[in-house]
């Protein structure tokens, strides 16, 4: 799979960490299913061991003494020690008796007038037989404790160093995870800085911001909880097959079973899975989408009474999400713990069916650390399917996930170049520049006007006449459909992005602060911007007589889009922005709209520090502030209808003469 390829290639940054935690991973699960080898060595060797064959022996290490005579277990003779007579120690119910001769182990035992009654195959042996006390039994086991607590130890020790790669692994499978996801959260955020104004007319900000944090998110518990379980059970389940058929070949291919099991399981599962993931990941972008918007219009949604309707929305919303939340959660219960149940109790059940005969036989007591080990197993086998099934419904929301971010990073972005070059004159040329947010949708038609270094181009007209598309061009958040744009005598097509917009300043109607202090949205920490240049930018536009009575100046902070703050005292930071810049082309859209008329006439002042030397645009709805300007474009669907200075156009009495007749006729009747 495409997704999962491009996951994997943001693992291989982290190839060392990840490599070296599942190697962690593999040797816990190898000392943890060392664990029933143990635990059969300590109950077939040494707990059942007693009724292995002895013989008589001599004082001396691993002997029991008894009624007189020493005893030993034939495998604790060395090599070329005597042997006496044949014993043994049996069990027959819940007592242990003493056979002071040779005697068949195997078949069904009874106790009866001191005598041991061995019938197997319809054949009966007798043997007499002493009952032994409970101090005479552990004599004869005293030469296994030791054993069993080396035994003991060595399994405890396994433990403990099966926590320890637990650890390690969970520890460095969890760093790697983070600095896969801290990397893909860079990329998308940066890629983002990168994408064409374009992309965001039609992608809400709230789904964006989904994709960056939620998304992200679901894909980090690929790397730590889906991967961690997906390795260790696949391991699990092979060193379990492993130990199953070096126990019994028999119960081993049995287990091969689960294999096609896993696989049905898992296309069944991923057919339904895929679809509400897709559709749960959509409305969590759509929640986040209308939250963010909501939050952004509050006053509005209170002013015009519109709580209700705005709730109802969101409920639709959330009543769909919870509804494929639901399914999802059907899903999981269907094909997860419980099914895992029923297949291990049909497991168990099968074992006891098939191996209940020979279980049940007097060999019982020899194969009872066989049994315990194939039923410790079989349950270690289902756990791991437990432990995939489970992580399922993770993966898939990964994959999803995955899948969206993606998405978003395989968007056409702006490539982003170092280049320098010096700071242009700023000698603007439009050249039958038509354009259009839509195919064969034009909203400029063959704009042709030129501005020299120095001067004021002001651009009118009605809303919709395509003023601030002009703007948008010369940035190049957007590129013509036809005709050039020259800076310079350049071509903009020719200058990278980064390069034009270097020496280009903007202020808009209403400007964009950001979270910090006054100081830091002025220079928006640019290197080359120093404190000095930030208090005389904003000396030089008159900022300093309207936040002079701030507690903490220049260092006052700044909240999202400066909430605690004026129009007018965001206007002056974003016009000492501006300044500090130190822009060969500026830009004002419609800046002095929203403000009083006391700060007005501060910025007014301001604006002419702000356009000396350099080529302004400037987009007006107030005709008024706009009188001085060098040019004046009316714009009217699209097309330049009329350019001139404010006397040239208004001796015309065309358009611009209506409107600004229209602006300024009330005001005269007042004064009338």
């Amino acid at each position: 799979m495409k997704i999962v390829k491009r996951l994997l290639n943001y693992a291989a940054f982290y190839k060392k960490l990840i490599i070296g935690a599942l190697i962690m991973l593999a040797l816990s699960v190898a000392a943890d299913l060392t664990g029933p080898f143990v635990a059969k060595k300590i109950i077939d060797s040494h707990i059942l061991g007693i009724e292995s064959t002895w013989y008589e022996a001599g004082k001396g290490k691993d002997a029991v003494k008894y009624d007189g005579n020493w005893y030993k277990r034939a495998d604790y003779f060395a090599k070329g020690e005597k042997k006496g007579r044949e014993v043994h120690v049996l069990q027959v119910g819940n007592q242990f008796v003493f056979v002071n001769e040779a005697v068949p182990i195997e078949g069904r035992r009874t106790f009866e007038n001191q005598s041991l009654i061995i019938k197997k195959d319809g054949k009966e042996q007798r043997a007499q037989a002493v009952k032994l006390t409970s101090q005479e039994v552990m004599r004869f086991y005293q030469p296994e404790i030791p054993r069993i607590i080396k035994l003991v130890a060595f399994y405890f020790s396994l433990v403990i160093l099966s926590s320890i790669f637990q650890y390690g692994q969970s520890f460095y499978l969890q760093k790697a995870a983070n600095r896969i996801i801290q990397k893909m959260r860079n990329d998308i955020f940066t890629h983002i800085s990168r994408l064409p104004i374009r992309y965001f007319d039609n992608m809400p900000a709230g789904k964006v911001v989904a994709r960056v944090t939620n998304d992200t998110e679901a894909i980090r518990e690929l790397y730590v909880t889906v991967l961690a379980n997906f390795f260790s059970s696949t391991i699990n389940i092979f060193g379990v097959l492993i130990a199953l058929y070096i126990l019994d070949p028999r119960v081993g291919t049995i287990g091969l079973l689960l294999i096609p099991i896993i696989v049905i399981w898992t296309m069944v599962y991923r057919k339904f899975a895929s679809k509400y993931n897709h559709i749960i990941r959509e409305r969590v972008s759509d929640i986040n989408g209308m939250i963010n918007e909501s939050i952004s219009g509050m006053s509005i949604i209170q002013a015009f009474g519109r709580e209700r309707e705005t709730k109802q929305s969101f409920e639709n919303l959330n009543r769909e999400h919870y509804s494929y939340q639901n399914k999802m959660l059907h899903l999981n219960s269907l094909t997860g713990g419980n099914l895992i149940g029923v297949i291990k109790v049909l497991a168990l059940m099968a074992f006891v069916w098939y191996f209940g005969g020979i279980s049940l036989t007097a060999s019982s007591a020899i194969s009872l650390g066989m049994m315990y080990a194939i039923v410790d197993l079989i349950s270690r086998l289902l756990h791991p399917l437990h432990g995939i099934v489970n992580q399922f419904a993770n993966l898939e929301q990964a994959l999803v996930a995955g899948e969206r971010a993606f998405s978003l990073l395989d968007e056409q972005g702006v490539a982003v170049s170092d280049e320098n070059m010096s700071r242009y004159k700023g000698n603007v040329q439009f050249e039958n520049v038509s354009f259009g947010y839509k195919d064969n949708e034009y909203v400029l038609r063959d704009i042709s006007f030129s501005a020299k270094q120095g001067e004021t181009v002001a651009l009118v007209g009605h809303t919709g006449s395509g003023k601030s598309s002009i703007m948008n061009l010369l940035f190049r958040f957007y590129d013509s459909s036809e005709g050039q744009i020259k800076i310079d005598g350049t071509n903009i097509l020719d200058i990278p992005h980064q390069t034009l917009r270097e020496h280009m300043g903007i202020v808009l109607q209403d400007p964009y602060l950001f979270t910090g202090t006054i100081a830091s949205n002025i220079s928006l920490n640019h290197k080359g911007i120093t404190r000095e240049m930030v208090k005389k930018s904003l000396r030089d536009v008159g900022g300093d007589k309207v936040l002079k009575h701030l507690p903490l100046g220049l260092d006052e902070p700044v909240i999202e889009k400066g909430g605690t703050l004026s129009s007018g005292q965001r206007q002056l930071i974003s016009f000492a922005r501006a300044l500090a810049f130190n822009p060969a082309i500026l830009i004002l859209d419609e800046a002095t709209a929203s403000i009083d008329t006391e700060t007005e006439a501060i910025i007014q002042e301001g604006m002419e520090v702000l356009k000396k030397g350099r080529t302004t645009f400037i987009i007006a709805h107030r005709l008024s502030t706009i009188k001085n300007a060098d040019q004046i474009l009316v714009l009217d669907k699209g097309r330049i209808a009329e350019l001139g200075t404010h006397e040239e156009l208004m001796e015309l009495k065309g358009k611009y003469y209506q409107m600004y007749k229209l602006q300024a006729g009330p005001h005269k009747g007042m004064a009338g």
